[in-house]
């Protein structure tokens, strides 16, 4: 899986990208077949904003997320795009 991180009024630090790659990591494990993720994190005002593309074989899948701190932006993220994943395999294995 290919990871892409970019920030927008943000300095990516290396523990922020290592949260991130850690996190998606996990996404990766549910769901074998994802291919790229872009990642943009910003600031807006005193809001902390985490958005994600991602794409699997053929349909993508976007989540964003809000919160004041970035880590816990990124935590609500993941769990979006986990809970999207799981529902499109699970989707998948009922029409076979």
């Amino acid at each position: 899986m290919q990871i892409t991180i970019s920030g927008h009024h943000v300095e990516l630090t290396d523990s922020i990208k290592d949260y991130v790659n850690n996190k998606l990591s996990r996404l990766d494990k549910h769901h074998g077949q994802i291919t790229n993720t872009n990642v943009t994190l910003s600031v807006e005002k005193m809001r902390q904003k985490a958005e994600a593309n991602i794409h699997v074989s053929g349909r993508d899948f976007f989540a964003n997320c809000e919160s004041e701190d970035l880590y816990a932006a990124i935590d609500g993220l993941t769990d979006k795009l986990d809970r999207q994943l799981l529902k499109h395999k699970e989707k998948i294995s009922s029409h076979r």
